[in-house]
């Protein structure tokens, strides 16, 4: 099937990430076990206690620059490099599939393999006020503030009641509809709009294939299922 296709789309979730030691978003440890998430990582929260919304998310972006693309995101990034035609989309902030992606290219162009990161980079700072957008900085006193208008930097990702970036949902949809297969990975595509990714496909005649640990929601519809750890079956599904 994934020799056969004409154009490939990929879906990738938490799960993927999970097999380079990135903890899921609630399960940071230490101090913030005594806040909810969805009181950190709101508009709401980052307007009241814009300190604590910036240490909690420099918490994670300090732990995520340790960590590693594993197989599966290098695997990834050499199959649609391979392809030239870009049809990776991830729901995670961790930026490891475009550092796979830049690994692999070497000293070609990377753009194919490349992620449309639909919820945002955590490792990137984004003006809460114009919109502009910076290479993230440690975490200092004052807060990062924005050099074209003074507003507040925030990072680059998408919180609880934001909606995501048009322009990137509307290209990930335009990718699904084109393409013959969809490889859904390490996500179970419960969450909307991303959930919808894999059913664009399906209703335009695609198929899909499935790889998680775990039976999901799509395991009944996908046209394979396969139970793994994406960095083991990846490599020999695309190699």
């Amino acid at each position: 099937m994934v020799r056969g296709a004409r154009r490939v789309v990929a879906l990738t979730g938490a799960g993927i990430s999970a097999e380079s030691g990135v903890p899921t978003f609630r399960d940071a440890g230490g101090l913030w076990r005594r806040y909810r998430v969805e009181e950190l990582a709101t508009p709401e929260a980052l307007q009241r206690d814009p300190r604590t919304v910036w240490e909690w998310y420099d918490h994670r972006r300090s732990f995520l620059a340790s960590c590693e693309p594993n197989p599966a995101h290098h695997a990834l990034a050499r199959f649609f490099l391979g392809r030239g035609v870009a049809g990776l989309i991830t729901q995670n902030v961790d930026g490891l599939h475009t550092r796979a992606a830049l690994e692999a290219a070497g000293d070609a162009p990377a753009d194919a393999a490349l992620p449309v990161e639909l919820h945002g980079v955590i490792a990137r700072d984004r003006c809460n006020s114009c919109g502009a957008r910076y290479p993230g900085e440690p975490l200092g006193d004052p807060l990062p503030r924005c050099a074209d208008c003074g507003g507040l930097r925030r990072p680059d990702v998408i919180l609880f009641g934001e909606s995501l970036d048009g322009t990137l949902l509307a290209r990930a949809q335009a990718m699904a509809a084109a393409a013959d297969l969809c490889l859904v990975i390490g996500t179970g595509a419960e969450v909307y709009p991303a959930a919808a990714i894999p059913w664009t496909t399906r209703h335009a005649g695609g198929d899909i294939i499935e790889v998680n640990t775990q039976a999901t929601s799509l395991t009944s519809v996908a046209a394979v299922a396969v139970q793994g750890k994406a960095g083991e079956v990846l490599p020999e599904l695309l190699g």
